[in-house]
């Protein structure tokens, strides 16, 4: 695979050449498209517009959904099954009944013996990703 940079200064654009569309060209399309996909948060009576490969993750508590970023938190007025449905194209899985994590921000899993996988983000915190979600995640990155 090759990788180029053309600067231009008109506009953002990405050119994918290849001999077929195969499920990984498409797969690479789908990150693309998300890259610039933002998602309206609130903090503190403000309206912040978060780039959704800036989230770690995003937690549901009492009926209320986080998203938290490498330093900050905000609360997001979409639910988690809508999140995931958006945004699983873009490295996004559901690992629990209360979270959806960005696979793509992990930096480690670690098995426990009640054969939970706990998720380390690049933030250092931990997700516990719950041993029903387990098989989907092996699934997905393949382990």
């Amino acid at each position: 695979m090759k990788i180029r940079i053309l600067e231009n200064e008109n506009e953002l654009a990405v050119d994918i050449r290849c001999e077929s569309a195969n499920d990984s060209v498409l797969k690479l399309r789908e990150h693309i498209e998300l890259f610039e996909h933002k998602l309206c948060a609130h903090r503190e009576g403000e309206t912040h517009y978060i780039s959704a490969s800036d989230a770690l993750y995003f937690e549901s508590v009492d009926e209320r959904t986080f998203l938290y970023t490498s330093g900050e938190v905000f609360e997001v007025r979409l639910r988690l099954y809508e999140l995931e449905e958006a945004l699983s194209p873009a490295g996004f899985l559901r690992v629990s009944k209360s979270a959806v994590v960005n696979l793509n921000r992990i930096i480690s899993l670690r098995p426990e013996l009640n054969r939970n996988i706990i998720a380390t983000m690049e933030n250092g915190e931990r997700v516990v990703i719950s041993r029903s979600y387990v098989k989907k995640l092996r699934s997905v990155l393949e382990i």
